[in-house]
């Protein structure tokens, strides 16, 4: 194979017009990223016995129009899903976030999906192509009080042979504990194989338990998962219509220090989710268009920050002054 990574510029109508990072196996897989609608990696091919798999979906006028939360791959930080009334109390200071979910009644997603990213690398060499885009608090004045630190994402997409990696790596410039969590939020293609149907697809999950929502926020307390959010066994996708957060994983290393975290089948071909034990909790959700399905790896449960803050073991995250945190999402056809 011979990858390499280039930039192009993508017409968007009306004289508009955006950069596009794309990386090719030279094979026809592709990946392709779009620094300023949040660095979302929009879309990845795969081709497999001659066949093109379109593993992501998006929506027709992404990039350019619509939500960036609703296609490719989002990166959620530094708080993945909702903060309660958008509002929590850390080191004895109130923070109060803009209500922007649905209802505008919580905070939801951080601040990086949205946002434009800028590239500090890119590459390719014999195995891999990648691209790095770095995500900075200081580049944006407006976000200085809304969190307790100041913060640096630095993500990575690495292209290979039938997969996709994505390295991220969190830094602390502050001089005060930086609280955060990360998690992503990839909409995979159902089916992601031409010529098959969304009845061909399913799913498999081996989460033991699902944390109690009301409203889509946690009251904090855990349950086995029931009859229609187990997903420890293979279930056919036309069954599926959740939005859950699941927990309590298997503790199995696979190879390269990396968890099995859930599996989307369309036909003979599986789509495999590994991830950094970081992640210990995942979001399921079947979108209304049914194009789709989401499995979505978080460090912590929705509204960690106000859980954690009630002494419950939410999975929240906090970094000092001058550390760095790292963890691994990889796709695997």
């Amino acid at each position: 194979m011979s990858f390499a990574a280039h930039v192009q510029t993508r017409d968007l109508g009306a004289g508009r017009t955006t950069q596009v990072w794309v990386l090719e196996d030279g094979a026809g897989g592709r990946a392709e990223v779009w620094p300023t609608g949040g660095f979302n990696c929009y879309r990845w091919q795969v081709v497999r016995d001659g066949q093109t798999l379109d593993l992501l979906y998006a929506d027709a006028d992404f990039p350019g129009e619509g939500r960036p939360t609703r296609s490719g791959f989002p990166i959620l930080f530094p708080f993945p899903n909702r903060i309660r009334d958008g509002r929590f109390t850390w080191d004895g200071k109130v923070y109060e976030l803009p209500l922007n979910d649905g209802p505008k009644k919580n905070a939801i997603h951080g601040f990086s999906s949205n946002r434009a990213w800028q590239i500090i690398d890119s590459g390719a060499n014999a195995g891999s192509a990648w691209v790095t885009g770095r995500f900075s608090s200081v580049d944006y004045p407006e976000l200085g009080g809304l969190w307790p630190a100041a913060f640096t994402l630095r993500v990575t997409y690495r292209l290979g042979p039938g997969r996709l990696q994505i390295e991220a790596n969190v830094e602390n410039p502050d001089v005060k504990p930086l609280p955060f969590g990360l998690g992503y939020h990839p909409y995979f293609r159902i089916p992601f194989v031409a010529g098959l149907a969304s009845s061909d697809c399913a799913v498999q999950v081996p989460a033991a338990s699902l944390w109690e929502l009301v409203e889509c926020l946690p009251t904090g307390h855990k349950q086995p998962v029931d009859s229609a959010r187990d997903l420890r066994m293979v279930r056919p996708f036309a069954e599926l219509q959740l939005d859950d957060v699941l927990t309590d994983l298997p503790a199995v290393t696979l190879e390269e220090g990396l968890r099995e975290r859930g599996q989307i089948r369309a036909g003979a071909t599986t789509l495999r989710l590994l991830c950094s034990d970081a992640f210990r909790d995942l979001v399921v959700y079947t979108p209304a268009h049914r194009q789709a399905f989401c499995i979505e790896p978080y460090t912590c449960v929705t509204d960690a920050v106000n859980l954690q803050a009630d002494g419950i073991d939410a999975g929240w995250q906090v970094l000092q002054p001058g550390v760095c945190w790292s963890a691994i999402v990889e796709l695997r056809v």
